[in-house]
């Protein structure tokens, strides 16, 4: 049993990894849904907080009240009223939401105190620090609707957040503002935490939502069929938004998609909406690669470029696997780090998910395209084609007329893509000599316009 826990446990620890150094020192800030704890996920999502915490994050956590104000309505005898997607909040709301928020706050406060028993974070010590670091002004009358006293964010204390974060802390904001009067507002979660991680430069801004993230087809969220879009381009997000109607309803695509993608324009790099009904979705969202929900993603932070001397490393982790299984020719690490300015590598996230490199024989007007490797990670998702497609450019300005690639394994990808099959008689003078006639390798050509 130990013997199978290895095999499973060093993989996955070893790709979790690069994620716990990345993150280490960035800040987060986490817009937790109230009705997340009127679920009673309040202890399990604590407990990922504090986790993550411990692993160098700075985290700022947002909860929302949507439930808990309703319910303190309804005791009273008061019904709920929205418009526009916001609450509309006279005397009696107001005081729900100041009693429901001061509940929530002890609730949050305490979930962090028990040095969470029974858990990988066992006598840990969370200090958790709130305070009036949100300046509000009143949203007022919009299409007629008065919305009396429901606020929008003024300003946010940045430097109070940060001496706070920087003290070793987690800063707890609730959806609540005073103006410069001391009048209170009651905000929405989700603009209270936009709003912040826009004022930070946070690191990321993400949702725990009733919602799973956003469907591949929205018009169709029930079809067995459609799946979650895990990875948005940031214009992708706004041309889907652009042809939603406006969200009323935290469930409508819109709802929190509006927020992310006001997020990234504003500089937050990176934005999710996860479910808080899947155990551990912060973890998964944040340490594994292909997370759990919807991500929106700036596509330049998805960087194309020539390799440097300080990829070596992560070049030889990528293609290592396909070496041992015989796809790739074995190369040591001299050869790459001589050759180093050859390869080109598409970098996510500070890890390398595919390379290639250009040999150039320039006597012959053609080049060698080598070690074209895709990690399993994110097959199917273009990242060949890119990489191809930049040798290609490569290839061109030095003035080369063709590229050719020896392969044993992969002919029907670069069938695919313009290569024909030529005899290995073919290939240059200075190549022809390094051949391994015992490897049989094709040669496949793609003549360059």
């Amino acid at each position: 049993m130990s013997t199978v826990f290895n095999f499973t446990f060093v993989p996955w620890f070893r790709s979790v990894a690069p994620y716990i150094h990345m993150h280490r020192g960035k800040t987060f800030v986490v817009g937790m849904a109230g009705e997340a704890i009127a679920a009673g996920k309040l202890a399990h999502i604590a407990q990922d907080l504090a986790l993550i915490q411990s692993m160098g994050v700075k985290v700022v956590l947002v909860h929302g009240f949507r439930p808990q104000v309703n319910e303190q309505l309804l005791a009273k005898g008061h019904a709920a009223k929205y418009s526009h997607g916001i609450r509309i909040t006279d005397e009696v709301a107001l005081d729900s939401a100041q009693e429901a928020a001061g509940q929530l706050r002890y609730e949050i406060e305490a979930a962090f105190s028990q040095g969470l028993p029974n858990t990988p974070m066992a006598g840990s010590t969370v200090r958790v620090i709130s305070g009036n670091f949100i300046t509000a002004r009143p949203v007022g009358v919009m299409d007629g609707v008065d919305f009396k006293h429901s606020g929008l964010v003024r300003k946010v204390d940045v430097a109070g957040i940060k001496h706070t974060l920087d003290f070793g802390a987690m800063v707890l904001l609730s959806p609540f503002g005073f103006s410069p009067t001391g009048e209170a507002f009651n905000l929405t979660m989700e603009e209270v935490a936009t709003s912040v991680a826009i004022a930070m430069q946070a690191d990321k801004l993400v949702f725990l939502t009733e919602i799973p993230g956003v469907r591949i087809k929205p018009l169709e969220p029930e079809a067995e069929d459609n799946p979650i879009d895990t990875e948005l381009p940031l214009a992708a997000a706004e041309q889907l938004l652009a042809n939603l109607p406006p969200a009323q309803s935290p469930t409508d695509t819109a709802f929190y998609l509006q927020h992310c993608v006001k997020a990234c324009k504003a500089g937050v790099e990176r934005s999710h909406i996860i479910p808080f009904a899947t155990d551990g979705s912060l973890l998964l969202e944040v340490y594994v690669h292909d997370g759990i929900g919807t991500m929106v993603i700036d596509e330049k932070l998805e960087e194309l470029r020539e390799a440097m001397p300080d990829d070596v490393g992560g070049i030889l982790q990528l293609i290592e696997p396909f070496e041992r299984d015989g796809t790739l020719v074995k190369r040591d690490r001299t050869e790459i780090e001589r050759d180093v300015a050859n390869y080109t590598i598409i970098e996510h996230d500070g890890v390398i998910f595919a390379c290639a490199a250009l040999y150039p024989y320039p006597e012959a007007k053609t080049g060698e395209m080598a070690a074209l490797t895709v990690s399993p990670l994110s097959q199917g998702q273009g990242d060949g084609e890119k990489v191809l497609k930049r040798i290609e450019q490569r290839a061109r300005a030095m003035g080369l007329e063709s590229i050719f690639v020896l392969t044993t394994r992969t002919m029907h990808w670069f069938l695919k893509r313009g290569f024909v099959q030529v005899d290995p008689e073919w290939l240059p003078e200075a190549r022809k000599r390094k051949y391994n006639w015992d490897r049989r390798s094709m040669v496949f050509v793609k003549r360059l316009k």
